[in-house]
């Protein structure tokens, strides 16, 4: 490898590809503002996207932005929805309203007061979520994270996106190669040129021959085909600790011309697993992620028609198209290997349930992007602190993850008993838990500058299920009367928002006519 890291070659497109190149572009490439690197992206004509419905985070707005992407085109391209946060539905005890929020917004006043204390001296007669703040109204109402006039990409409350995983990816394609420069190359990888012990010199291609690199990126997917199958990294699987390993998937059209679109993702808990369901403006995709272990195809089938059934109207499947996806759920002992580094499903999958998939991907690109290995020398040391800081980011994620299960009081199954006894395979989420039995969450639980979830995040999933020593706290009159002040401040908040705030169907439709306003 040459002295200055000149050339990126990015091993495979879809979301986690593409996204990669944009990001990196946007700083580094030749039309960005950076080191004028050259970066090449290589995809195979064979390899589809699995496309059945994505979900981001709110980052994914300043990760547009930063590219130049304009809000309303991609809204328009890639069939996309608003997403305020996730409802979880049935994941407590699978009785008459068993349903809880984690909102994307930070609670009003959590930086101030302890949410948690004072919303258990109301005797937690709302869900947290409506007691902490306006944004679960919302998502109840259908509304919309922001009004017509608000410019492209800022928000009147916090939100991500519902999106088309297969049009993102074209849309991104076309963004990267017109505007930020980057060469795309489609073509088949037929081998690798370098010793696995030492730096990756070339990616060989039936058609256009050797593409030569300083650095390489491996997103593609889980063939891994770099860090997997080149540098023979494993996979180091955490089944023992998350359970689902199959999901099936299924489009499916809106049967109501002006039915609403949901503001969040919905996720219901099923005996063997649970079921997303992402509303986009022409479809929903649903899906039941699940345990083969614990359930067979056939139970996991029913579950699913029954479902679309009651929540789509849909009296026949016959004509739908469902998907039997497979995948392990683990993570790469090693993301960064010499100058290969694995971004998206090749450095690791656990499950959908939080939509981190894409998330890892907007972080593992930025920290490339941010810590770029400009010359030989700088890429060990560049290495090391980002596989440190990548296993640290993956196991909050499995911790967060298994958080959802551990605290379920589900006994229907025994896909549900094993998930509730199995919380000693994450001792850091056991011994949070613990610590949390007689305080809420805190920022001293998660010390990252850049943590994956956030205190207020985990403050939301524990809610109404775990703090024993707020049982007396009703008892409290200044607990109380500073409650019942917080709930008048957001019962006048959400006021204002009901007021104010279009359809999350309405908006969509106008940015669809005229788009939304520029930033300025």
């Amino acid at each position: 490898m040459r002295e200055l890291t000149k050339r990126v070659v990015i091993v495979g497109g879809g979301a986690a590809g593409w996204l990669t190149a944009g990001i990196l572009a946007a700083k580094h490439g030749k039309i960005g503002s950076g080191a004028d690197v050259s970066i090449t992206l290589i995809e195979s004509p064979d390899v589809a996207t699995i496309g059945v419905g994505e979900g981001t985070w709110p980052t994914m707005r300043e990760t547009l932005s930063t590219m130049g992407v304009s809000e309303s085109k991609f809204i328009t391209a890639c069939d996309v929805s608003f997403k305020q946060g996730s409802q979880f539905i049935n994941w407590r005890n699978n009785c008459e309203g068993d349903n809880y929020f984690h909102p994307f917004s930070i609670p009003n006043r959590y930086y101030d007061m302890d949410l948690a204390d004072l919303w258990n001296s109301t005797g937690r007669q709302t869900d947290f979520a409506y007691f902490a703040g306006s944004q679960a109204l919302l998502c109840d109402e259908g509304l919309a994270p922001k009004q017509k006039i608000t410019p492209e990409f800022a928000a009147v409350v916090n939100y991500g996106y519902h999106l088309d995983a297969g049009k993102f990816g074209e849309f991104l394609k076309q963004h990267c190669t017109q505007v930020l420069g980057v060469e795309y190359i489609q073509d088949h990888v037929i081998s690798v040129d370098g010793e696995r012990d030492t730096n990756i010199i070339a990616i060989n291609t039936r058609v256009n021959g050797a593409i030569i690199g300083d650095f390489f990126i491996d997103c593609t997917g889980s063939n891994s085909l770099l860090i997997g199958g080149h540098y023979s990294v494993p996979l180091i699987a955490k089944d023992k600790v998350l359970f689902n390993d199959r999901a099936l998937a299924v489009q499916v059209p809106r049967q109501i011309e002006n039915q609403a679109i949901a503001s969040c993702t919905r996720s219901t808990a099923q005996k063997y697993g649970w079921i997303w369901d992402i509303g986009l403006p022409t479809r929903q995709g649903i899906g039941y992620v699940y345990s083969s272990r614990y359930g067979t195809k056939e139970e996991i089938y029913t579950g699913l028609v029954d479902y679309i059934s009651k929540s789509c109207g849909v009296e026949s499947v016959d004509d739908l198209n469902i998907r039997e996806l497979e995948f392990t759920p683990g993570v790469r002992s090693e993301f960064w290997v010499k100058n290969c580094v694995a971004v998206g499903m090749s450095s690791g999958f656990i499950e959908p349930l939080e939509a981190s998939a894409l998330a890892m991907v907007e972080l593992a690109a930025k920290k490339i992007r941010d810590d770029f290995p400009y010359t030989a020398s700088q890429m060990e040391p560049i290495c090391r602190r980002y596989n440190e800081s990548f296993h640290y980011k993956w196991d909050r994620v499995i911790d967060f993850l298994k958080l959802h299960y551990v605290l379920s009081d589900r006994r229907d199954s025994e896909y549900w008993l094993a998930n509730t006894e199995s919380v000693k395979e994450c001792p850091r989420l056991e011994e949070l838990l613990d610590k949390w039995k007689y305080r809420s969450p805190n920022k001293h639980d998660f010390p990252e500058v850049d943590e994956v979830f956030p205190a207020a995040s985990y403050l939301y999933i524990l809610s109404g299920t775990y703090f024993e020593r707020y049982s007396d706290s009703h008892k409290n009159e200044k607990l109380r009367s500073a409650a019942m002040a917080l709930v008048e401040e957001n019962k006048a908040q959400a006021k204002k928002l009901l007021n104010g705030l279009p359809t999350n169907k309405e908006l969509l439709e106008s940015i669809a006519a005229v788009g939304l306003p520029k930033k300025q």
